[in-house]
Order: C-alpha cells, then structure tokens, then sequence
C-alpha cells in the first residue's frame, strides 16, 4: 500500500480536495431532469434542503412511494451530494 508508511499523506490529501456544496438550483435541475413536474421549489444552505414538488406521477401513490419517486429520479447523488433533503410531495390537484 502507498500510503501504509505516511497515513498522514492520506489525510493530506483529503484535506487538500475543495469540498463542494450543490446549490438548490441544482438540486431543482436534477429533480426536474428525472421527474415531470408542473411546480417545483428548492430551498436550502447547500447540505440541507426543503422541496416543494408537484408531479402527476404522485397520483395514486402514498407519500414513501413519493418520495421513492424523487430518490430515484435524484439517483445516487443522494447519497453522494445531498445531506438532507425535507420534501412536500403533492399531486397538481393537491397543489390548487
């Protein structure tokens, strides 16, 4: 192993990587770019987030299926990019 006489090298380089924040501008782009919306807000500081998201692909579901939806159209950046992310998910019926 490269590192296994400098662990301190590892670190150093870990630190030295800029950390990035996803903006809520992205956060909306990527939720549209895999999820018809007909309204969609995104509010947060770059770890944390509130969604506002209106989607017919909502009818019929129960909120954790709603939610599923949005996990699986923002893929594995939720796990990658996203801190926490608080969502009211609604149908456009709901929204009016």
């Amino acid at each position: 192993m490269v590192h296994s006489r400098h662990p301190e090298k590892l670190f150093e380089n870990i630190l030295e990587r800029p950390i990035v924040f996803p903006t809520p501008e992205q956060i909306k782009n990527y939720i549209a770019a895999g999820l018809e919306c007909t309204h969609l807000e995104v509010e947060g500081d770059g770890q944390h987030f509130t969604a506002v998201i209106v989607s017919p692909a909502f009818a019929g579901k129960r909120l954790i299926q709603r939610h599923q939806i949005v996990y699986a159209a923002l893929g594995d950046r939720m796990r990658e990019e996203i801190h926490a992310l608080s969502m009211k998910t609604l149908t456009p019926e709901e929204f009016q």
